[in-house]
């Protein structure tokens, strides 16, 4: 007998590689560029202030989906810690800048703290502003106020983004 008895496993839900993700994001798309982006300190600060919520990187991608000459929008893939353990979220924008999908992509938490997808519905449509938190717009979940706290400063973090980028013409059609 092995000694696995009583020892917790920790494993991870993946529920849709990158590739997949990005199908999702931009139905009917006939390409998707990925583009690095690394902020300056000033943009990280201004995307930290906006989110209310920390950056740990100042590299990110954005996926732009087009179809033909017409821009579908854009996604960012965002990792972050729930409680102990990563999350892996992708957030879809439409091209001005709503939220248009999210997904979860990963879980390594336990499943009854994953945030169900009706509880990840009510950021569709949604502007980054001083509702777009929990307790304001943002329903909370229960028994999981670290996940639902962790996504939606998630959510936050990548509408600054888009918002800093934006304003500095980094997300200008190519």
């Amino acid at each position: 007998m092995g000694a696995t008895h009583g020892a917790s496993v920790a494993r991870a839900t993946v529920f849709h590689a990158k590739d997949e993700a990005l199908a999702l994001a931009f139905p009917g798309s006939d390409r998707v560029e990925d583009r690095a982006v690394i902020l300056t300190d000033e943009q990280k600060a201004a995307v930290e202030k906006r989110a209310h919520a920390p950056l740990e990187s100042q590299l990110w991608t954005v996926y732009v989906g087009w179809r033909g000459t017409e821009l579908l929008g854009y996604a960012v893939i965002d990792t972050h810690t729930v409680r102990t353990l990563p999350e892996t979220a992708m957030i879809v924008l439409s091209p001005s800048g709503e939220v248009r999908r999210v997904e979860i992509l990963a879980f390594y938490e336990p499943p009854e703290y994953m945030p169900p997808e009706r509880w990840t519905r009510q950021f569709d449509g949604r502007h980054l502003d001083d509702d777009l938190k929990l307790g304001a717009a943002v329903h909370g979940i229960t028994g999981a106020t670290l996940s639902a706290t962790a996504f939606t400063a998630a959510v936050r973090r990548v509408l600054a983004l888009y918002a800093v980028l934006s304003e500095a013409g980094m997300l200008a059609a190519k």
